[in-house]
């Protein structure tokens, strides 16, 4: 089965001294000896890096050569399905923003969201369970 990922998962399972890398990666590391695979969007792979370069969130933050190269690990495993916004997607995005009365900084998720709607993945890796209930349909996998 496929599971999206969000980028709390992402960060955590890369940085090593995330307070919740440990949980991060047992559950990689499950997911991956089960089978599962991951779906991966590219707004995910820039707020990333974004966030693991940045001094004001990360105690040791990467440099912008180890964060791409990490970044770009993902993108070229074999694990990972590559999940792009459609019109569909947008549709449903923009459709979710005035239905639910969602604010800017829920832009990225919901973004997140409809993308892997439109792809068909159902299943979201995150602990920010209450960014994606409120639209319905999707199973949160918790990593802490």
């Amino acid at each position: 089965m496929t599971h999206g990922i969000d980028t709390d998962f992402l960060v955590a399972a890369e940085i090593r001294d995330h307070p919740f890398h440990r949980e991060a990666d047992a559950l990689l590391q499950r997911l991956l000896a089960e089978g599962h695979d991951f779906a991966l969007v590219p707004q995910t792979l820039a707020e990333f890096i974004h966030i693991v370069t940045d001094g004001k969130r990360m105690p040791q933050p990467l440099t912008m050569a180890e964060a791409i190269s990490r970044a770009e690990h993902w993108w070229q495993a074999k694990e990972v399905v590559r999940v792009f916004p459609d019109g569909r997607s947008v549709s449903d995005f923009l459709a979710w923003l005035t239905r639910h009365q969602l604010g800017r900084k829920r832009l990225l998720d919901i973004m997140l969201a409809a993308s892997f709607r439109s792809a068909g993945v159902n299943r979201i890796v995150t602990n920010n369970e209450r960014d994606f209930m409120v639209l319905g349909g999707f199973e949160i996998v918790n990593f802490r």
